[in-house]
């Protein structure tokens, strides 16, 4: 039994775009398959596509073979493969795939580049604070306690947290690590909170900003992609929302597969004045089903709102960033207020 294998986003669309190219080389796509296995490095992943090898072997199709791997692949990827082999353009839409899937590599990797320098800030604020307060306070305050003064309100409380981190630091921050964890785990299982927590997400501001532009525009590009590839609308719509990964923007798109199942427009569905969709989204598609130039209306939604994102995550930094300094400042200034004012008073009564 294969396990704890994992293809990447990049993989996908090396995967895609060797194998797109082989097979327009003139390449039978059986010996293509064995020199792309050739090439992988991992023993699990080998062991992949070996099986996909020995389906296609037998006569099945690519997409039944990379059917029984679903979750490594994936349902956008597997439809495109099968429509293209159906259609005889399975070059053309491994093209489209790599193409579809390096956009998207590239839309999570300006999201998460935006999440560095916030975390790298907090953690470092955290760290000097953890470390003024455990390893350089103690060393000071037998001074202050040997004097029998009063100590300031600031600089006692600073002696509790020291006092506290020393005795349990190690234990709180396990216990910290582990609801966090807890949280996290019970996430991937409890629908209720999964779904509280993607809502919560989207009434935030500036993440709730970047959340919408970036469920949409992945909406736009995989629902664009899968029309123009020949997939018929119902089962594109399905598609692209079974690979959402938000639940408020999942349950969005069924409703817009069964009322389209029934014959209405999917613009009908879209609902307007709410924090999930753009009312321009609503607009665009209306035109694009109206001019019959919907896949096209689709592509520009997704150029768009990727846009966005690149824009939204540039400002993320700037407008974080004064924040995050501001209470790194607070921070270390009321440890340091908290040292320097027992030593004020020290040496005032000396001057006495």
């Amino acid at each position: 039994m294969i396990s704890f294998v994992r293809f990447t986003t990049k993989e996908q669309t090396l995967f895609a775009k060797r194998l797109a190219f082989l097979i327009k080389a003139g390449v039978p796509l059986l010996e293509s398959l064995e020199l792309i296995r050739n090439q992988t490095t991992s023993r699990r992943k080998r062991e992949v596509f070996d099986a996909v090898i020995t389906d296609v072997a037998s006569g099945q199709y690519l997409s039944t073979g990379l059917g029984k791997f679903k979750n490594l692949f994936g349902e956008f990827t597997i439809h495109l493969i099968r429509v293209g082999e159906l259609s005889g353009i399975l070059a053309q839409n491994l093209l489209y795939l790599a193409d579809a899937l390096a956009k998207k590599q590239a839309l999570q990797r300006k999201v998460r580049s935006a999440l560095v320098y916030p975390i790298f800030i907090t953690v470092t604020t955290l760290g000097v604070t953890g470390m003024l307060t455990v390893f350089i306070f103690p060393k000071i305050m037998p001074v202050f306690i040997s004097l029998n003064i009063t100590l300031p309100l600031s600089t006692r409380v600073l002696l509790s947290v020291s006092v506290f981190l020393q005795l349990y630091g190690i234990y709180f921050m396990g216990a910290v690590l582990l609801v966090v964890g807890l949280f996290l785990y019970l996430r991937t299982k409890i629908y209720t909170l999964r779904h509280v927590t993607d809502r919560l997400l989207l009434s935030i501001p500036i993440a709730g900003t970047i959340t919408r532009s970036y469920n949409v525009a992945n909406f736009c590009r995989t629902l664009g992609l899968l029309l123009h590839s020949g997939v018929h609308v119902t089962e594109a719509i399905d598609i692209t929302a079974s690979v959402t990964t938000n639940l408020i923007y999942r349950e969005a798109f069924e409703i817009i597969v069964r009322e389209v199942t029934k014959g209405e427009t999917i613009s009908k569905h879209i609902p307007t004045g709410t924090v999930v969709f753009p009312d321009l989204l609503s607009h665009m598609i209306a035109i694009g089903e109206k001019s019959g130039s919907l896949v096209e209306t689709l592509g520009y939604l997704a150029d768009l709102y990727e846009t966005e994102v690149d824009e939204q995550t540039k400002n993320l930094s700037n407008t974080i960033e004064p924040i995050l300094l501001v209470v790194m400042g607070v921070l270390v200034g009321l440890i340091a207020v908290s040292v320097i004012t027992p030593i004020y008073d020290i040496t005032k009564n000396l001057q006495r």
